[in-house]
């Protein structure tokens, strides 16, 4: 009999059309691509990753459904939060590979150690874990 599958949450983070490079993904988060679709003209479609079994995908921006890319407001509504082992080695690949500090890493009296970046497609991840 199979497992009964549980409910995971996999946000969809829309990129402009004609990206063919997603390597910031890999490089700065350390990301596996699991698979992905192309356009004619090979940039990407639809992307599905994995962080550390965390999955999510990137998709091209449809304007005709009203999914926009950061870059085309110049913001987003959405903050993705990710709880990782280490919040300050995690953050210190992903600058180095190219996302921006929006916010040091800081532990706060909530009980997490949280810092903000900003990847180069224009998302906002809030890089977190439990102390």
């Amino acid at each position: 009999m199979p497992e009964p599958q549980k409910t995971t949450f996999a946000p969809q983070l829309n990129i402009q059309s004609g990206v063919t490079n997603i390597d910031f993904y890999i490089n700065g988060f350390g990301a596996i691509e699991l698979r992905k679709w192309l356009n004619d003209d090979s940039s990407i479609h639809v992307a599905e990753l994995s962080i550390d079994g965390a999955v999510f995908h990137l998709h091209e921006e449809t304007l005709r459904l009203g999914s926009f890319s950061p870059e085309r407001h110049g913001g987003t509504t959405t903050t993705v939060g990710l709880f990782v082992p280490d919040v300050d080695a995690f953050i210190a690949r992903a600058i180095a590979a190219g996302a921006t500090e929006i916010s040091p890493a800081q532990d706060y009296d909530y009980g997490y150690r949280q810092a903000k970046i900003k990847d180069p497609f224009g998302h906002l991840w809030m890089i977190e874990m439990k102390i």
